[in-house]
């Protein structure tokens, strides 16, 4: 059986809330600085036209069914054309986002900056934590678990017979860490929140290509079925009146 445990309220004052007000200093320190050093630069016309392309491809396939027949297929024949479709891109053509990437030395700087703003902050907090808060038990979640979130929410401590409700500090930092976006959405605003799970994920590759962004929209207009739904409008609009009269 898992034992109870009573929680100093001295690891809630020394511990617990120290340790949130940081991750939330931190996280608004980091975009202050990553905002400081974001150079200034022009978009490249290309990628935004093929970026508005997309987009419009996308609504096409979402509004496919409320235009007629002859209009999706002519707007079809438009983006996907083998020749001069919008979406159509040839293989000589693609690009390779690696090598504009080392290209344009601007880019990697900005990415270097991206990163070191993000690995620097996070590598002192923990090693922070990891010093000074190893093998605390900082607090318990009011429901309770299965054991497989033990190793998540127990990091750093290794007793078994303690109830799995109960979080360890090197696992509230790592919550806090992954789960203050939106706290961050309403202090600087949506487009402005701190994600590091979005920027671990860029980190992971080094642009992004649009030729294959492309190539699997054309396919995927290239699939889309065409199945006019104003001609049974009125029909369906019928039927759904009359269950709310019923």
């Amino acid at each position: 059986m898992a034992e109870d445990l009573v929680l100093d309220t001295a690891i809630r004052d020394w511990v617990l809330i120290p340790l949130s007000v940081v991750m939330v200093l931190i996280g608004v320190l980091r975009y202050f600085v990553s905002k400081l050093l974001r150079s200034s630069q022009t978009p490249d016309a290309k990628i935004v036209k093929e970026g508005q392309v997309m987009l419009r491809a996308r609504n096409l396939r979402a509004g496919a069914n409320f235009i007629p027949s002859k209009a999706f297929l002519a707007r079809k024949i438009y983006f996907c054309n083998e020749e001069n479709g919008l979406l159509f891109v040839p293989k000589g053509q693609a690009t390779n986002p690696q090598a504009q990437m080392f290209s344009d030395p601007n880019m990697a700087m900005d990415m270097m900056k991206k990163n070191l703003s993000m690995i620097i902050p996070q590598t002192l907090t923990f090693a922070w934590v990891n010093f000074f808060f190893s093998g605390f038990v900082a607090a318990k979640i009011p429901f309770p678990l299965t054991q497989r979130f033990r190793s998540m929410l127990q990091n750093g401590i290794d007793l078994s017979t303690v109830d799995v409700s109960y979080v360890s500090s090197r696992s509230w930092y790592f919550l806090n860490l992954f789960g203050l976006r939106g706290f961050f959405s309403l202090i600087l605003g949506e487009e402005n929140a701190v994600d590091d799970t979005q920027r671990m994920m860029q980190m992971g590759g080094f642009g992004f290509d649009p030729s294959k962004g492309l190539s699997a929209e054309k396919d995927n207009l290239d699939i889309t079925q065409h199945d006019w739904a104003l001609p049974n409008f009125e029909q369906r609009a019928e039927a759904v009146l009359r269950k709310f009269v019923r």
